[in-house]
């Protein structure tokens, strides 16, 4: 089969396309997908760099969330037959023509939703989700500001905010982000780089925001701070922006806030029971039109690396997909 091979720790620049054996027949628990769609994402230039918490050491495939169609089944699997469109987890592999997955990561494409959706749907609405509902305690009428809120999990955390009651001012460095932050449904876009603080307390009318979604860190993780309201959640999912903030902890004590992180594999791990019941719910609500992936742009397999150079420069507006 063909696959983008990281041959080498560094940039995009490493991967190659190449012939390498196909994946031996799915184990007992498994299926083996046929993959016609997988998204790129920063955790994938964080692994080529040798830079990620799990390091594989090269050569690798590279890539961890695609769709596709059933290829085969292992043993004690049900619910799939050959042929069905699924989006799948994995640990590695995806950006390849044929990936085994554990059949408890995958999922039945819901309707309305194209492949290329499909494709990059698990990973960033299951982490907004459990973020948002369950370690930020949101509730209808609450505020929440979204940061990196044009990228793909703000977008994700946009769209499940206001599915659940909550009003969304969005960060973004451009116009042409903050336009798709309102496309979106966000109820204000904002930019982030001069500083937020005042324009947030003014659409909030001087009270803060309720929740602060945060995956750039740094110092906006920092400034974050001040814009929460007494009793504030700052959920930390990533830091995108340069690595992790110092937290003040008397702004902790003053607001009574909490800062909580977030990491679906975690839950995964620790949690698979409640993990299967969130994706459920997503899955819902994607088939009720109320979350919808936004694709950016698509590209061929073979331009896997000028897609994450298109990550690294932040040019993308939601997701950018690897088509078959």
């Amino acid at each position: 089969m063909k696959a983008m091979v990281c041959g080498r720790f560094g940039g995009p620049e490493v991967l190659a396309l190449r012939d390498v054996p196909a994946p031996p027949p799915p184990g007992p628990g498994e299926i083996q997908v046929s993959i016609a769609a997988r998204g790129v994402q920063y955790v994938d230039v964080l692994m080529l760099a040798g830079k990620y918490q799990f390091r594989p050491d090269p050569p690798f495939i590279p890539g961890s969330e695609a769709a596709g169609y059933v290829a085969a089944i292992g043993a004690d699997v049900s619910g799939f037959a050959v042929g069905d469109a699924v989006m799948s987890r994995h640990t590695l592999g995806a950006l390849a023509e044929l990936g085994n997955a554990k059949a408890e990561l995958c999922d039945p494409v819901p309707a309305g939703l194209t492949l290329a959706q499909a494709g990059v749907f698990r990973g960033a609405y299951t982490t907004a989700y459990h973020a948002l509902l369950q370690r930020g305690r949101l509730k209808e009428g609450d505020s929440v500001l979204v940061h990196g809120a044009a990228g793909r999990i703000g977008i994700a955390a946009i769209q499940v905010a206001k599915a659940f009651g909550a009003t969304v001012i969005a960060t973004a460095g451009s116009e042409e982000k903050r336009a798709a932050c309102l496309e979106e449904g966000a109820d204000y876009a904002i930019g982030y780089r001069s500083g937020f603080t005042d324009e947030v307390k003014h659409l909030t009318d001087g009270r803060g925001v309720d929740i602060v979604y945060d995956p750039i860190g740094d110092k906006v993780a920092e400034e974050s701070l001040r814009c929460l309201a007494w009793c504030g959640r700052l959920l930390i999912p990533g830091f995108l922006g340069g690595g992790p903030t110092d937290i003040r902890s008397n702004y902790l004590l003053i607001k009574g806030i909490d800062v909580v992180g977030v990491r679906i594999g975690g839950l995964n791990e620790a949690n698979p029971a409640l993990a299967a019941a969130n994706m459920k719910a997503l899955l819902a609500l994607a088939e009720q039109g109320k979350l919808r992936p936004r694709i950016w742009h698509t590209f061929r397999l073979d331009q896997a690396a000028e897609a994450l150079q298109a990550v690294i420069d932040r040019l993308v507006i939601g997701k950018a997909v690897l088509l078959s």
